[in-house]
């Protein structure tokens, strides 16, 4: 009986210590993790620094940087951004250098072989060898400062590296690895033409260009370039090489960084505000991801000079902001500024082998060609092929000489418009318009990035390898824009090209509703101020859905759900506000119309654009895509998106709500794959808006949650240069990359909401302070 009892009381000795041990693991991984969170208060001292530095924090985690000079605030950045976004600026580099595979495994191949495919590592280093030294030297600076950070913490510098191990140190060519991430997704064009050639092998030569309608509102209407066509198609591979390649590139919501983008800057002259001087707002879409691209910052100098605004973590320099005389934001110019040429094989020029390790896989090994224009993207397509033509890809981003990071130096340090108009022909990539205003007074828009001059076409489908660039557009010949008599300037990714002028840009661009809308708020108000600049970046209302509506409310009443649809249609006018049933409506029909075009014309997987939606409703010759009957296809379209949201939302339509299925979601790019981590660190909030409004927010358009907003204006800046204290920001998650921190997800109310924070001299509040002093 005793031998029994010292039996059980062992067994239970035992059970406990087995469950404390299970106990202790997950505590022990908590206090690992906890260990990586930043401290308040940090004293380092940093080999370089040429003074002290003081870094206090606000109650968001925004810094200000009291700094003697450029050199040091470079130093004390990349150690803020290795601080609070060192897995962010590892997960860049790695996409950059096609390294990915190395921590996600096999899931990565895809955009792993394409960056190689490009060879954006070696680019980066050409590059920076021929940047002057000036520039060269801030960003060696930049690296100390990273490299301090990765010194001082290890493999505690951020949760992730747990895992992942120590990082490996930053270099400077790294830093211009996020120009040319940026400078490739913010120029898509080279896709475009690659789906442009399968499709003509597979519709009518002049219905091809309705799925990328001619823009016909302001300025100039392009006309169709249908010329050559058929020696074009002659010359292509087979439609299935071509999709295969298609496929074999990386997309956006799986492993692509940047969808297709878009964004908002305006600006107004200083007789049409508050204070007397210029306001700037800009707001750029990208894709949303926890955290956010952009890391707000304010920095003071010695010599009485100030930056504020949104930084982005592997760079020194403030990308959309303000000094204390010039205020600067960007859109993407969406010109054709890349092109596909169709080569054979004695084209080839280069040829390199890349391999690239795999997590939990065997390496695989890249052979990479190159042509004189480019590399070859046809060995994309791993399929055996015998027909000898080759698909080569040139990129104007991707030459050789890219100034743009001293471009943006200058531009940090212009005084006026002048200036800046000086560092904007150093920019030369990615092609965006850069929006401009000075203290003095005045108000511009300059076009940057490099233009090619073409041999032959227009460079809206692929050319043979013959007939390669000329050079490029001199940056003075572009279509600039200086001080207009109305005192306002906005660009809204709309058509930048005036009627008449010489240089061809693109034969298609984004349609003008974002464009017209603001141009609209603006003329509403005669004088304006930063709160009112605010509210238009929040905008809802979709011009698209209120030119739509008359075309809608005439089709045939229906019964039942179908019936209350149309009357709710009937009283509403194209407000994308989330607690309203209506936006919900329209964008299930949005994505239906197009969708029943394109299986109708046998192309179901071709793209099916707001602007082509547009087109099936409003232009006579969009017959032939509907059967010959557009408003029977489209009464059609209502009523299965009705039927569809009723099985989804239940049977009331009046019950809906946008917001309900219109959700902004900011997910970590790895943890997200983790069942239960996802859903704990996960940010999310109802937003109003869709892909047509001021608002931004681009919809996912497939899958389970098709009406999931993707993309926006994750930065929200405006700037009032009466006063270097008049700067205001948002950013959609938080200042930090680590999801235990404060401040992982702590403005994502105050941008789901309109708010903005003010980029003051000193914080009202102060969460953090860090002192760094010149080492060793």
């Amino acid at each position: 009986m005793a031998r029994r009892r010292r039996k059980t009381g062992l067994l239970g000795r035992l059970l406990l210590g087995l469950l404390l041990l299970l106990l202790a693991i997950p505590v022990a991984a908590l206090g690992l993790v906890w260990w990586t969170l930043p401290s308040d208060v940090t004293e380092l001292r940093i080999e370089g620094l040429s003074a002290p530095v003081r870094i206090t924090l606000d109650e968001a985690g925004v810094p200000r940087i009291q700094a003697a000079n450029e050199r040091d605030a470079s130093i004390a950045m990349g150690y803020l951004h290795a601080r609070d976004r060192l897995f962010q600026m590892e997960m860049m580099r790695r996409g950059a250098e096609g390294r990915l595979s190395e921590v996600a495994g096999a899931a990565s191949l895809r955009l792993d072989r394409f960056s190689r495919t490009l060879g954006l590592k070696q680019r980066a280093e050409g590059d920076l060898a021929a940047l002057d030294a000036e520039t060269r030297g801030l960003l060696e600076a930049y690296a100390l400062g990273v490299n301090a950070r990765i010194t001082e913490r290890g493999r505690f510098a951020a949760p992730e590296f747990l895992v992942l191990g120590q990082p490996e140190p930053w270099q400077p060519q790294h830093s211009l690895l996020w120009a040319k991430v940026m400078g490739l997704w913010l120029s898509g064009n080279w896709r475009t033409e690659l789906e442009r050639a399968r499709l003509a092998t597979v519709l009518p030569p002049e219905r091809l260009w309705d799925l990328w309608p001619a823009d016909r509102t302001a300025g100039r209407p392009d006309v169709a370039a249908l010329a050559g066509v058929e020696r074009i198609l002659a010359a292509i591979p087979d439609p299935l090489h071509l999709a295969r390649v298609r496929d074999a590139l990386p997309v956006f919501g799986q492993d692509a960084p940047l969808p297709a983008s878009a964004s908002n800057a305006w600006a107004v002259a200083g007789w049409r505000s508050a204070s007397g001087a210029p306001l700037l707002a800009s707001d750029p879409h990208l894709g949303y991801g926890a955290p956010v691209l952009w890391y707000l910052a304010r920095i003071e100098l010695a010599d009485g000079r100030m930056l504020a605004g949104a930084t982005a973590p592997g760079t020194p320099l403030v990308i959309i902001g303000r000094n204390q005389d010039l205020a600067w934001g960007f859109t993407t110019t969406h010109s054709d500024t890349q092109d596909i040429f169709i080569e054979t094989e004695d084209a080839v020029r280069r040829t390199r082998t890349e391999t690239i390790a795999v997590r939990g896989a065997e390496p695989v090994t890249l052979v990479v060609r190159e042509t004189a224009n480019g590399p070859v993207i046809s060995d994309l397509d791993e399929t055996p092929r015998r027909d000898g033509r080759l698909l080569a890809v040139r990129m104007a981003n991707l030459e050789p000489q890219d100034s743009t990071a001293s471009g943006m130096l200058m531009l940090n340090r212009a005084r006026n418009i002048a200036e800046a108009r000086a560092a904007a022909a150093l920019i030369t990539s990615p092609p965006q318009n850069l929006m401009l205003a000075d203290r003095a007074g005045g108000i511009a828009m300059y076009l940057t990035g490099r233009t090619p001059i073409r041999a032959e076409g227009d460079g809206s489908l692929p050319t043979p390898g013959e007939q390669p660039w000329r050079g490029f557009v001199p940056f003075d010949e572009m279509p600039h824009v200086e001080n207009p008599g109305s005192g306002v300037l906005v660009n809204a990714n709309n058509r930048v090209s005036p009627e008449g002028h010489p240089v061809h840009l693109s034969r298609e661009w984004y349609a003008d509703w974002r464009f017209r809308r603001i141009h609209d708020r603006l003329a509403a108000q005669e004088v304006q101020g930063p709160a009112e600049f605010a509210a238009i970046q929040m905008d809802a209302v979709s011009l698209l859905a209120r030119e739509s509506l008359p075309f809608l409310n005439a089709l045939p009443r229906g019964t039942g759900a179908l019936g209350q649809a149309q009357a709710l249609l009937a009283d509403w006018q194209g407000e994308m506000d989330p607690s309203l049933p209506q936006p919900l409506i329209w964008n299930a029909f949005a994505r239906r119309m197009p969708a029943l075009a394109l299986r109708q014309a046998r192309v179901p997987e071709a793209r099916g654009s707001a602007e082509f939606l547009r087109f099936l409703l409003s232009a006579p010759e969009a017959g032939w895509w509907c059967g010959g009957d557009c408003r029977s296809m489209a009464a059609l379209a209502l009523a299965e998106s009705v039927a569809e949201l009723t099985t989804q939302f239940g049977p009331d339509p009046a019950a809906w709500r946008w917001g309900q299925a219109h959700q902004a979601r900011f997910e970590h790019p790895l943890l997200r794959f983790i069942p239960g981590v996802n859903r704990l660190i996960g940010l999310s909030a109802p937003v109003g808006g869709d892909g047509e409004t001021v608002q931004r927010q681009g919809l996912r358009g497939g899958g389970s949650e098709p009406y999931q907003a993707l993309h926006g204006a994750g930065l929200r800046f405006v700037a009032d240069l009466g006063a270097a204290e008049t700067s205001f920001a948002i950013i959609g998650t938080g200042q930090s990359g680590h999801p235990m921190s404060a401040h992982w997800g702590d403005l994502l109310e105050v941008w789901r909401i309109g708010g903005m924070r003010r980029l003051a001299r000193e914080p009202a509040q102060v969460s953090a302070t860090i002192r760094l002093s010149p080492g060793p």
